[in-house]
């Protein structure tokens, strides 16, 4: 009789424990997504407050192409902004910065890749984010009107938007969050 008694408690706490670590583990993975999340979208906003065009330098540019994988958004960000100094091959403060999402086994895969505009290096793409639903960059010139495209080159005449609004996209469960940031580039159009 003792003996089933306690072989009873031992499997409900053997359960409770099992369970309570599990929860632990999701937990911990959620406040990881979050945090490289909140990494992502801070880096972006400093570096778009920094974005830097010129029309007179055809080096200088600020492009956002409106993009999709299978009807989720995948938005790639390609610009020029003014960097802080640091050690390196860095031969100017200005740096090319491009956040492109890459389709990999039917996941969005955020992946960054930044060049100092006056060096001839080769920039490597790193992944900055994993397992989006969407990568979404809309631009406006008034602050009101968002467009999803945005070209500096010559034949468009644009200037810097006035502001950009990032989205990201992940999945939560069973359901899709999305977390956002607006910016208004700073330094010059």
């Amino acid at each position: 009789m003792a003996m089933s008694l306690l072989v009873i408690l031992s499997g409900a706490l053997y359960g409770t424990y099992f369970s309570l670590m599990r929860g632990r583990d999701i937990a911990v993975t959620k406040m990881e997504a979050r945090r490289e999340i909140s990494t992502t979208l801070d880096q972006l906003r400093r570096e778009l407050s920094a974005a830097f065009y010129n029309r007179e330098n055809k080096l200088l540019h600020f492009v956002v192409e409106d993009r999709d994988y299978f009807g989720r958004p995948a938005s790639t960000l390609d610009f020029t902004a003014i960097a802080p100094p640091s050690e390196g091959l860095l031969v100017s403060d200005q740096m090319q910065i491009a956040y492109v999402p890459v389709e990999q086994d039917g996941k969005i895969i955020l992946a960054r890749q930044a060049k100092d505009l006056y060096n001839d290096i080769e920039p490597l793409r790193v992944p900055q984010m994993e397992e989006l639903e969407g990568f979404l960059v809309e631009c406006s010139a008034d602050g009101v009107k968002w467009v999803r495209s945005w070209n500096t080159a010559p034949n468009f005449n644009f200037g810097l938007p006035k502001a950009v609004r990032v989205t990201i996209r992940l999945r939560e469960g069973e359901k899709t969050v999305e977390f956002s940031t607006v910016v208004s580039p700073k330094v010059g159009s």
